[in-house]
């Protein structure tokens, strides 16, 4: 099977290219080898799609967990899709729901991430609380957090407002984080410092991956927990560790995400 070496912002992906055949349901250890072996952050397939819709993305964590979104991963296939055929926008379907992506330079593409969810149903939460603060807080490897902001899009994430996001231990905080029982889907921990209110530092420990350079979900979820506290406007640059991310809160709820992407290789892989 055809597949690509792609990025966006750094987030590396490995892009396979289901849509001529019967859609592959490949086991959590072969995900996991083609991990160790290619080294991303999540596997891509793209499968056949109804009407209307480029191609189905299917999400799989470099642990061999399926993803219901991936927003770096939505905008790296939308653009090569858009190579493809030579289209200049386009819809995928997913987990999450239909997803509506355009190009917006050579190598680089815009895709509307759908509406954000904020209720602690939606994230979801082991029981009821204010999801702009959780009356929540972890210790890990000498320092304490608390009170994260929270969202769904499409995936679970709790944003915490840190003063230094460099000088925070991720590694050691994440894990912790990811697998608290408040989380029952577990969850994608972010670490996010306020530098303008239209400027934000991240990192993000992705549940079922770790820390990756860029999370294109986990930057649209800063957002919005920023915005919702009065930290930012609705509109910022997310500053990941692999590149910038444009990150639009709209006035109908959704948030649209805009950035680089980068195909780095071809390869043939078996599912």
């Amino acid at each position: 099977m055809r597949a690509m070496l792609i990025n966006g912002a750094g987030n590396a992906f490995l892009l396979a290219d289901a849509r001529g055949g019967p859609a592959p349901r490949p086991s959590a250890a072969a995900v996991r080898a083609l991990a160790e072996q290619y080294g991303f952050d999540q596997l891509l397939v793209l499968e056949a799609a109804g009407e209307g819709h480029a191609a189905f993305m299917r999400v799989f964590n470099a642990d061999g967990g399926e993803s219901g979104a991936c927003g770096n991963g939505a905008r790296a296939a939308a653009l090569w899709l858009m190579d493809e055929s030579g289209a200049a926008a386009l819809t995928l379907d997913s987990a999450a729901g239909p997803l509506a992506a355009e190009r917006t330079g050579a190598l680089r593409a815009r895709v509307d991430l759908g509406p954000a969810r904020t209720g602690w149903r939606d994230i979801p939460l082991a029981r009821a609380m204010d999801t702009v603060a959780l009356d929540y807080a972890v210790e890990a490897a000498g320092v304490r957090l608390s009170a994260p902001g929270a969202a769904s899009m499409g995936n679970p994430h709790a944003v915490f407002f840190v003063d230094d996001v460099e000088a925070l231990p991720v590694r050691e905080i994440g894990p912790v984080v990811e697998h608290d029982p408040l989380f029952p889907e577990r969850v994608n921990a972010g670490f996010a410092q306020v530098l303008a209110p239209d400027r934000i530092r991240l990192k993000v420990w992705e549940r079922g991956t770790g820390l990756t350079r860029a999370c294109g979900t986990g930057a649209a979820a800063a957002l919005v927990c920023a915005a919702r506290r009065g930290l930012t406007g609705r509109e910022a640059v997310i500053v990941a560790d692999g590149g910038e991310l444009r990150a639009v809160w709209r006035e109908d709820g959704h948030v649209t995400l805009d950035g680089p992407v980068e195909i780095t290789g071809e390869t043939e892989i078996a599912l």
